[in-house]
């Protein structure tokens, strides 16, 4: 029994942590995921998609053209976060992204 405990720490060794922002490198990566997160209608995964695409984009970056401040942005992105539907907007709208609705 040890030696398949032992194998299996040999193995997790290998994995390498998944890191979604390193994905988001093109305006088509970001339209093509943000798009997919919308048709999944999760709020929460929508604030998180936000979050790795501002941190894909540059937080301080966003934070200027939305018109927050770093901090709040931080807040307003974080796992849990409730932030209002302007804000949320504010932030889309510095990401180079908007909203499109079609007939379903």
């Amino acid at each position: 029994m040890s030696l398949d405990v032992e194998q299996a720490g040999k193995n997790a060794e290998k994995l390498l942590p998944f890191d979604m922002v390193s994905l988001l490198d093109s305006d088509e990566a970001i339209s093509e995921y943000l798009t997919q997160v919308l048709v999944d209608g999760d709020s929460d995964e929508l604030i998180r998609a936000l979050g790795y695409i501002a941190k894909a984009k540059g937080m301080a970056m966003v934070a200027k053209d939305s018109g927050l401040g770093r901090e709040s942005l931080y807040k307003a992105l974080a796992p849990g976060a409730k932030p209002r539907f302007d804000t949320v907007l504010k932030v889309m709208r510095a990401l180079g992204v908007k909203l499109h609705a079609e007939p379903v």
